[in-house]
Order: C-alpha cells, then structure tokens, then sequence
C-alpha cells in the first residue's frame, strides 16, 4: 500500500517552507473562508497530491462543524453536521490529533455507522490525511486532504499537512471570528429593525385610535345628542298618542345609534357571545344583502382563541372586521368566509371572499388605502407577535399566523361547556 510514497515525496516541493511563505502571503488580505482556502489550493498542492480539500471548524460547545471545501462539491459544506457523525470526529472532538488512512472507503473510523462519510464513498476518497487545527492549545477544527489512489500518505505526509494547518490555523479562527460578529451585526440590525417598525406601528396605531375617538365623539355630538334634543323638544309638545309614538321610535333609533356606536368602541359582543358569533353577527350587519350572500365563520378550534389573553383576541377580531368590511363595501363579492384553524401550535385565521380584489379600479383601491385597511391590519398582527399576509387575485385572501408557544394550549383553561354546545 505505501508502492507510491516514495515517487511522492520525490515530487514533494524541495523546500516546503518557501511555499508555506506563499501559503501566508496568499492568505492575506482574504475576509472570507472559503476564498481564503481557494486562495491556498494551488500551492498545497506543490506539497502533496490532493483531489479533494477541506476545512471542518467547530462551534464553541464542539457540538456543530461548518465545512469549507474546494475541487469537489459535497454533501460537507452543503449545512452545519453534528460533529458526533463527522468522519473526523476524534480529531474534532480532542480524542487525537490526526487520523491517516490508506483507504478510507472501507475504513471504520470514517464510515461507521451513522456517520456522513457518502462523500467519501461516492467519490472514492481512499487515501486521506486529517490534521488537528489548534489555535492557544484547543482544537479549532480540522484540515483535511485526500486523494482518489490508495496508500499514497505517509507519516512524513502528516508532519507536512501539520505545517500547512498550524499556518492555516490562526487565519481561519480570526475569519471565523469575524463571521460571527458579521452575524451577530445582522442579528442585531434585524432586530433593531422589527423593534423600530413595532414602535411606529404603535404610533400609528395609536394615531388612527386617536381618529377614532374624535369621530366618536363628533358621532355623540352631532347625531345622538342632536337627536336627544329634538326628542326633548317633540317631548314638550306632544299631544296625541301618535305623538308618544313618533317620540318612542325616535328613542328606539337613538338606542340604535348609540348601540352601533358602542360596538365599534368596546367589541362587547366578543366578550358576551365569543369571538366566532361575534365574527357572524358583524358579517349580518357588514352586508347590504344578507340574503344575497353566502356568509360563513368556521372555527375548528374548539374556541381556542376565546382562551387567549383579550389583546390578542381583540386584535384578531379588529383585523377581521377590517378585512370583512372591506370585502362588504369594495370588492362587490357574495361569499365571504372567515377560518380557523390550528395546524402545529400555530393559530390560523383566513378571511376570504370572491370579489374583485385590489385589481379594480383605481378608486377603488384607493378607497380601501383610505380606511387605513391593510396597514392597520398588518400592524395589528405585528403588534402581537402574528404573521399577516394577503393575496388579492380573484377574490381576496387574508391570513393571520400566530405560533403558539409549545405547550401553551394545555395550560390554557378549558372552554366552557355552553360554548362547546
């Protein structure tokens, strides 16, 4: 098995510390592993054969390895491996400093079972040398050389590739390291970010429930108190029994008017008959004609989201009303549904109706920008951590993800049985 190490080392580089010089200079200046390690192969290979070249570095609890390689493509550097089916587990793991095989293919120490040795298999990388990368006296990671004839490395095949990771070595932690901390800065910006778009989604929210309480009050004002005042008035002078009666139902639509007033304030259906007959008693008075249009509220919940915290549910039911208002006076539909539904700890609402959806007229879809609608409603589900999305083709679909934390559902207490009924 050892017939070729001799021709090898003949064709070695005469003098190996001018190409680890080379090795050092090509290093310089690179900012990423991987075009690092490129920059590199040429002049290992004036050191040894290789038809396959790789760098495995570890995580810091060596629970993980990332893989670098150039020439072949393999399933290695396709995602991070537990290091626990690393072929070159030992070496990661501190159990030894090297490994060589003359054929790995059909060698225990890479191919037991469960381990990720397929690319070995696959493209016949019988001879191999692995080599400890350390930096400060702990193992980094491994260099890793092979080659496609059997028995070609040797013992002196090692001390050579130790030479090349003990310069390598140092480089790849700092870039490492300086791809964490990129990491880490993204991480950071991201989260900075949804932060940011949260406060001014609160803001805005806040703003449009400002609106809100003016134009109630403006409701209160110029409707309802007017209409007290004139039933005051009619009240002073009233006569006749269809006098009484004119006032009665003037009462009657004061009461009316005060109702719809409240129900846009305070969602006291939700709380008195929970959030589904909430949901069809605003689809009946969100519609012209009722009789006309196909109407339907599906929870296959179990009343799931009446157990939740009440921002929560109030949220969902004010990004339902929006979306079921704006199906009732833009979109010209007859059928409008709402869904829900809990698939893996996610909580589901899908609001949908077959009308024209936001490829009508230009109007139009500025008439449904002007209630705020769809921003209103994605900040809504931004506010309590839920996923808002909507497609608007033939019809409209929109849908509100909410993930569940694991194991929250059990602790949640039990609907009541009338509800269940």
């Amino acid at each position: 098995m050892r017939q070729e190490a001799n021709s090898v080392r003949e064709n070695l580089e005469p003098n190996p510390l001018v190409s680890l010089l080379r090795i050092s200079r090509h290093l310089a200046g690179q900012v990423e592993i991987r075009a690092a390690l490129r920059s590199v192969k040429a002049e290992i290979e004036t050191l040894l054969p290789i038809d396959h070249l790789d760098v495995c570095l570890v995580d810091d609890q060596v629970t993980w390895n990332t893989s670098y390689e150039v020439g072949l493509k393999t399933r290695w550097s396709l995602s991070r491996t537990p290091v626990a089916i690393s072929p070159v587990r030992s070496i990661l793991l501190g159990e030894t400093d090297f490994m060589l095989a003359d054929n790995a293919v059909e060698d225990p120490r890479y191919t037991y079972e469960g381990a990720l040795a397929e690319p070995i298999i696959k493209h016949k990388l019988r001879s191999r040398v692995n080599v400890a990368m350390k930096v400060l006296g702990r193992t980094i990671g491994a260099l890793n050389c092979s080659s496609r004839q059997p028995g070609i490395y040797d013992m002196e095949t090692v001390e050579r590739v130790r030479q090349i990771a003990d310069v390598l070595a140092p480089y790849f932690y700092s870039l490492r390291a300086n791809e964490k901390a990129k990491q880490a800065a993204v991480v950071r910006a991201e989260a900075q970010a949804r932060e940011e778009g949260l406060r001014q989604g609160a803001l805005e929210l806040t703003r449009v429930l400002e609106q809100e309480r003016q134009r109630i009050g403006m409701d209160l004002h110029d409707q309802t108190l007017a209409d007290l005042t004139r039933i005051m008035r009619d009240l002073e002078k009233a006569e006749t029994p269809a006098d009484r009666a004119r006032i009665i139902a003037g009462i009657q639509g004061c009461i009316q008017d005060l109702r719809g007033i409240i129900d846009t304030a305070v969602p006291s259906l939700l709380d008195m008959f929970g959030f589904a007959h909430a949901l069809r008693i605003h689809l009946e008075r969100a519609v012209e004609d009722v009789e006309a249009t196909t109407l339907r509220v599906v929870d296959e919940t179990g009343g799931l989201i009446d157990r939740l915290d009440s921002t929560t549910r109030i949220s969902f039911f004010r990004i339902a009303q929006e979306a079921i208002n704006n199906a009732a006076r833009h979109s010209g539909a007859d059928t409008i549904s709402v869904a829900l539904s809990l698939q893996k700890d996610v909580l589901k609402m899908k609001i949908s109706d077959n009308g024209r959806g936001l490829s009508g007229t230009r109007a139009e879809r500025q008439s449904v920008k002007a209630t705020g609608g769809i921003a209103h409603m994605r900040t809504r589900a931004r506010l309590v951590a839920a996923d808002f999305s909507m497609i608007s083709r033939k019809g409209t679909q929109i849908t509100v993800k909410l993930p569940l934390p694991s194991g929250l559902i059990e602790t949640l207490p039990k609907a009541r049985a009338e509800d269940d009924a």
